[in-house]
């Protein structure tokens, strides 16, 4: 294993690559969870944790799951090698090495990273943005927090995929980030808006898309920002989309929404108790805005305690 080492570090050195060791699988998993390094060069045989088992618990884990795994290893037979693609590594090298094709993998998988931590990024700033335009108005302060919740923990009783449900607590967060195309006078307008004015409010969805439309990361989330305000009717918004030409996740999120809107005050508006809520939920689903299964799915999760709670004693904030 040592001689291993040094060959490795004597190839990577010269391209001007930082290296660092672990003496076994524990200790790689510890190291790679505090460096956060760019790769993972793996042993397949390591004392303590196999390389298998240690990519698996890298893969597993949302904070090292993005880091690239090559695993090293002189076994050859397909078997081995599925294992070790079942465990999520990102390539293998042979041993002896070939420097040239270590070289090669290595520049290939640490410019992949580059490019998903750009889209980490980009996604981040985006994320921040949403949070600075809710800043804007102290009556929705938390809504997006809010939202994120109750629409994942939705999403998980009626038994959505953990990346539905990811999905869900992005849209959740970004559902309204469009609105960093609305001036102010309407965004922050105490009083109604006006029929001309809430035509301007309603482009906020068209904004977001457009916003999120660029990053690959978000592809999922692109429905809730666009057709959150959809109705099953055709009365909803941009679109007018009608039945189950509404993405699932946006119809979540819309009925989220409206439950927010209700357990919040608003600066024309008080809040209105929980139940008070379904009932308007459950008579919007009566009326075809709604699904009714989806009402009474977040109506069963509120009245068993099962939904997120928020404190009720700060405007915007209510009991729910």
């Amino acid at each position: 294993m040592e001689a291993n080492r040094k060959l490795v570090a004597s190839i990577l050195t010269r391209d001007g690559y930082l290296l660092e060791f672990a003496d076994d699988g524990r200790a790689a998993l510890d190291r790679v969870a505090r460096d956060q390094p760019d790769l993972v060069l793996m042993d397949v045989m390591m004392p303590h944790v196999n390389g298998f088992d240690a990519c698996q618990a890298l893969k597993r884990n949302p904070a090292t799951r993005l880091v690239p795994v090559v695993l090293v290893t002189a076994l050859q037979n397909s078997e081995d090698r599925i294992r070790g693609l079942d465990a999520g590594a990102d390539d293998f090298i042979s041993k002896p090495f070939n420097a040239h094709e270590l070289r090669a993998r290595v520049r290939s998988l640490i410019r992949i990273k580059r490019y998903t931590d750009d889209l980490d990024t980009a996604e981040s700033v985006i994320v921040s943005l949403a949070l600075t335009i809710e800043a804007r108005d102290r009556y929705t302060e938390g809504h997006c927090q809010r939202l994120a919740a109750y629409a994942s923990a939705l999403g998980r009783y009626i038994g959505l995929s953990d990346e539905d449900v990811a999905a869900l607590a992005r849209g959740g967060f970004l559902h309204d980030i469009g609105k960093v195309g609305i001036p102010d006078a309407i965004l922050l307008k105490t009083e109604r808006l006006t029929r001309s004015e809430y035509d301007v409010m309603k482009q906020h969805t068209i904004i977001g898309d457009r916003l999120c439309g660029e990053l690959r990361s978000l592809r999922r989330v692109r429905p809730i920002v666009r057709h959150h305000h959809e109705r099953l009717d055709g009365s909803g918004y941009p679109d007018g989309l009608r039945g189950d030409a509404i993405p699932l996740l946006a119809q979540v999120t819309a009925i989220v929404d409206v439950f927010d809107a209700l357990t919040t005050r608003r600066p024309y508006k008080d809040a209105v108790p929980a139940e008070q809520a379904y009932e308007e939920l459950a008579s919007e689903a009566a009326r075809g805005l709604h699904r009714r299964d989806l009402v009474d799915a977040l109506v069963f999760l509120g009245r068993r305690g099962r939904l997120p709670r928020h404190d009720s004693t700060e405007p915007g904030l209510q009991s729910a």
